[in-house]
């Protein structure tokens, strides 16, 4: 355990030496997302220049649901974004050989292996964008609340991951899954809106096959309106925790059936 964690701390040190040597690739990253960002705020101002209200749900509101979602995002793409490469290229080839020589689990080793800098843009927009809605609406917000948001966001992060753990380790099979991750992560664009505006089908989706909607709209509403309050804080909890056992036993599965470069 001490080794474990002595190699995390030499990981974590590597990281941040990265994240000073490539500056330009943060600040062009973080810049690029900010804008692409800005767009999508800007559509959505313009949808609430014509109507009140989206299913009940005002524009300040929404906002906030849609910077909280930004927030378990950014982290699971700050930390875990080597799994992407697991389900492109690693497996397909064969060089997932090395993360099985070294005395550390694999999966961990995979994901503190890399370090997504320009995931600070996607933080800083959800921080802004939080800020600003709060400040609109605070006169509504029972913020004993923002404490119990806070305990979320480690399992909303934890969805995400679980999400690319699974369809990765799919690629142990198949030899490259990195189109299923994607067509799953793409889901996640529904968690930046309330769940209340798709129809039955969609919500079952997000909320029981694929959950985003568990990553900001259930504990974004329970923060917001104190709605379903088990169902949002509990779900939230009990959801996470089951995708990520489910991710981890077909990883274990994966690397049992994984076939080396020698083979």
């Amino acid at each position: 355990m001490k080794r474990i964690f002595r190699l995390h701390r030499i990981f974590i040190s590597q990281h941040l030496k990265r994240l000073m040597e490539y500056k330009v690739d943060f600040t062009v990253g973080a810049i690029g997302f900010l804008l692409g960002q800005a767009v999508e705020i800007l559509f959505i101002g313009i949808i609430f220049s014509q109507i009140p209200d989206l299913a009940g749900w005002t524009f300040d509101e929404i906002l906030f649901i849609y910077g909280f979602s930004l927030i378990p995002k950014a982290i699971d793409h700050m930390f875990f974004d080597n799994l992407w490469m697991i389900g492109y290229s690693i497996v397909r080839k064969g060089d997932f050989d090395k993360y099985l020589t070294r005395p550390i689990n694999s999966l961990f080793y995979v994901t503190v292996e890399k370090f997504q800098v320009d995931a600070f843009g996607e933080l800083l927009m959800g921080i802004i964008l939080i800020t600003y809605s709060l400040i609109r609406i605070s006169g509504n917000i029972m913020w004993q609340r923002a404490l119990i948001l806070l305990l979320l966001v480690p399992f909303a992060v934890l969805i995400y991951t679980s999400v690319k753990i699974l369809t990765s380790a799919i690629s142990f099979w198949t030899k490259q899954s990195g189109h299923i991750t994607h067509m799953f992560y793409a889901v996640n664009d529904f968690a930046k809106y309330p769940v209340t505006i798709y129809n039955d089908f969609i919500k079952v989706i997000i909320t029981y096959i694929i959950p985003f909607a568990f990553t900001a709209y259930y504990p974004a509403s329970f923060f917001l309106r104190g709605e379903n309050g088990w169902f949002c804080v509990l779900g939230t909890v009990l959801i996470s925790l089951a995708l990520f056992g489910i991710s981890l036993i077909v990883w274990n599965r994966g690397i049992k059936a994984y076939e080396s470069a020698g083979s």
